[in-house]
């Protein structure tokens, strides 16, 4: 039996980090899954689904919240948009761990593409812009490697998506146990789920959400469009529920994880005027505008129609877990990687988004970057002159619509220092609840996210299996539970993933006793652990309740282990091990290990 602690020195995170381990004497363990199935509903907020499941008792929506345990005030990652909210779910992480804040961002480590010397600092971006070609769905072949970052760690490697997540996903863990894995997303860039090996995912299936049809319809202006860009991955999990891949050509099995966003709400939700298949304006209703018709979460015709296609599409899920007997022992999961701001369509505000770089003056600091929705992150040349930015933002609040602004010792309250991480923006620029900012002369939108605020971060979370007894969670939660939960089901140790060492980030409620089956189980009852920095060095202090021997192991990628140490204790005993390695590396893992 063993615990494991991560000590992490260096750069990006300078605290000591303990991860506790499971209650190994808990009984009335949820049954065990032989496979998750997680659908991430973006854009989707509690509400939108209580709403319909009480509109539509007959519903799949309310099938799967009737089996579940239903958390109802989950929160995304922050900043609520596609990558941090993705890698949250596959990892159990924030940007604090995997170092990824939005889909264009800035790096101070590395170099510009096809730049493999001389000073670092560029623009990171991971959109469909770095794709061959951004409008057709294959991406024209994938990303071309000449719109990528280079990394001079590595003797100027090519940075792709899942080079730059630090840490690893459950896709990762889950395939490393022998068993097979599949997801299917809307960028071509979001292959960063493969995770840092690169190879995490088995049957990947990524289609570009910004290609155009035939018609030269963009598919994020219609959603008629959007819905049959949902319907061909949905097709995606039918196959893999009938033992084939994606395409339904090769007999490979049915994954133990797998899984897809759905994107017709979020459109549905943003979309001012919406476009028929061949481009012509909708008529009726059906014309726009989506989102919503009111702030008590009333949608619109469109956003109507784009919850029932989706409710739809997830019966036909439904169906095929049943007709396959698969069903009993598949659990759902429904969530979203983000919600949408605003709902109440009054409070909805556009400001230009240069508008607010544009007020620091060069002469102050030069602006190097800026991104974001309805948040604006900022990264500064001269990082010593953040508060004099600060201050000339202070005095355009008002005018520029902002809530909040975070910089210094409120920024490092929420992520790591900028001055000692290469990612992190040196400013955020919180809008106020239903501002977006928006390209010179676009206003095409009626919502947005990517911020901080609460409709931008509610989101469904609901764990479902027909054996369940449902329950309605109150407790706060997050989607980073996901990623811990899901190894929980599965039987696999969550702390395998390093997001979840690293931020501690726990189980969903009601599902943590499961952590007692997993093997090899986890006992808290024998190991207790407080964990230090000393001169550098790694020290730590173990506990027992009974008569233990165990050997001390360290690695720094919890695959390969080495021993440091053997100890024996008895009941009450402690003893403080010193690793005197530990200065030579920026990671370090540890784990105690029951001697037979």
């Amino acid at each position: 039996m063993y615990g494991i602690a991560l000590i992490t020195r260096g750069l990006f995170i300078g605290t000591a980090i303990l991860c506790a381990t499971a209650r190994a004497d808990v009984t009335n363990s949820p049954p065990l899954a032989q496979r998750v199935l997680v659908l991430s509903v973006d854009g989707m907020h509690a509400v939108d689904l209580a709403r319909f499941v009480r509109l539509n008792p007959n519903s799949s929506f309310a099938n799967i919240v009737r089996n579940g345990f239903n958390y109802t005030t989950a929160s995304s990652a922050r900043p609520a948009d596609s990558f941090p909210g993705m890698m949250a779910i596959a990892t159990g992480g924030s940007p604090i761990s995997t170092g990824v804040y939005f889909d264009v961002c800035y790096d101070r480590s590395l170099w510009p593409p096809g730049v493999t010397s001389g000073p670092t600092g560029t623009a990171v971006v991971y959109n469909e812009t770095t794709d061959f070609n951004p409008f057709a769905l294959d991406g024209g072949g994938g990303l071309d490697p000449t719109k990528l970052p280079r990394d001079p760690a590595k003797g100027g490697a090519l940075v792709y998506p899942h080079n730059y997540l630090r840490v690893n996903t459950i896709f990762d863990v889950i395939k490393a146990s022998g068993r097979r894995t599949a997801w299917s997303d809307k960028h071509i860039a979001d292959e960063m789920i493969q995770g840092p090996s690169g190879q995490g995912v088995d049957d990947l299936y990524l289609l570009e959400i910004n290609a155009t049809n035939s018609y030269g319809v963009s598919t994020t202006k219609s959603l008629d469009v959007t819905e049959i860009f949902d319907d061909m991955k949905v097709q995606g999990i039918l196959n893999q529920i009938n033992g084939l891949d994606h395409t339904g050509s090769n007999p490979v099995g049915v994954p133990a994880i797998f899984g897809m966003n759905f994107q017709a709400i979020s459109v549905a939700q943003r979309l001012l005027v919406n476009k028929t298949i061949t481009g012509a304006i909708a008529t009726g209703a059906s014309a726009g505008p989506g989102g919503y018709a009111d702030g008590a979460g009333t949608p619109s015709q469109l956003l109507i129609n784009a919850l029932h296609h989706t409710d739809t599409s997830i019966g036909q899920i439904l169906t095929a877990l049943r007709s396959n007997a698969l069903l009993d022992s598949t659990y759902i999961i429904l969530t979203a990687k983000h919600g949408q701001s605003p709902i109440d369509p009054t409070k909805l505000t556009l400001v230009g988004n240069t508008n607010i770089p544009n007020l620091i003056d060069p002469a102050i600091v030069r602006v190097l970057q800026t991104s974001g929705d309805t948040a604006e992150m900022l990264w500064l040349q001269d990082q010593t002159k953040t508060a004099a930015a600060v201050s000339v933002l202070l005095n355009s609040q008002i005018t520029n619509s902002v809530q909040d602004i975070w910089a210094n010792d409120i920024l490092k309250l929420h992520f790591p220092d900028p001055l000692v991480d290469p990612r992190t923006p040196d400013i955020f620029v919180l809008g106020k609840p239903g501002t977006i900012y928006v390209s010179l002369g676009a206003k095409d939108k009626v919502g947005e996210h990517g911020g901080f605020s609460d409709q931008d971060v509610n989101v469904p979370i609901v764990v479902s299996n027909p054996q369940l007894s449902p329950q309605t969670i109150n407790t706060p939660v997050t989607t980073a539970q996901i990623a811990p939960t899901i190894l929980t089901l599965l039987g696999l140790n969550p702390f395998s993933l390093q997001a979840v060492l690293i931020e501690q980030t726990k189980v969903l409620p009601g599902f943590d006793p499961a952590q007692a089956t997993v093997s090899p189980p986890l006992s808290p009852s024998k190991l207790t652990s407080i964990v230090h920095l000393a001169n550098g060095q790694t020290q730590f202090q173990l506990a027992v309740d009974g008569v233990l021997s165990f050997t001390i192991q360290a690695s720094t990628n919890l695959t390969n282990w080495s021993s440091i140490g053997t100890n024996s204790l008895t009941v009450g005993g402690s003893t403080v091990i010193t690793d005197p390695r530990a200065p030579s590396f920026t990671n370090r893992f540890y784990r105690a290990v029951e001697s037979p």
